[in-house]
């Protein structure tokens, strides 16, 4: 049988109040800004200790092209986080069209979106650190 792990602190933010669930948009956008600081430092890395054998360069290579990849997949996550505060603003302001429910639903799929790219985001810094220890 499989079974279902339930994260307690999301199904408590998922009811908790728009100011809170506000306060965790802006949350995610810091720490996007500071994942996006971190691939500059591992580029910077990357770029001085530059491998000696073919197969460290063509490592080297897929990682760079990681880090690119992940540089944009930030700027798409930041877009969708801003754009989720827009419709916020307009829920706060009474905008016709809008439900309470359905801006809690993109924001559980925001929050899934990020925590799975958090995970990958790690297991690349990982074999950043590993790579750069093997030199």
């Amino acid at each position: 049988m499989k079974t279902k792990t339930i994260n307690p602190k999301a199904e408590l933010l998922l009811g908790a109040g728009l100011d809170v669930l506000h306060f965790e948009s802006e949350e995610w956008l810091s720490n996007i800004a500071f994942y996006k600081y971190e691939t500059t430092f591992f580029a910077d890395l990357l770029e001085k200790n530059k491998p000696k054998d073919d197969a460290q360069k063509s490592f080297g290579k897929i990682l760079k092209d990681l880090d690119k990849v992940h540089s944009e997949l930030f700027d798409y996550l930041a877009h969708d986080i801003m754009e989720h505060e827009k419709v916020l603003s307009y829920l706060e302001m009474g905008e016709r069209g809008l439900s309470d429910s359905g801006y809690r639903e993109k924001h559980r799929q925001l929050k899934a979106r990020l925590e799975s790219f958090t995970s990958n985001f790690r297991q690349f810094k990982l074999m950043v650190f590993d790579y750069i220890k093997s030199l």
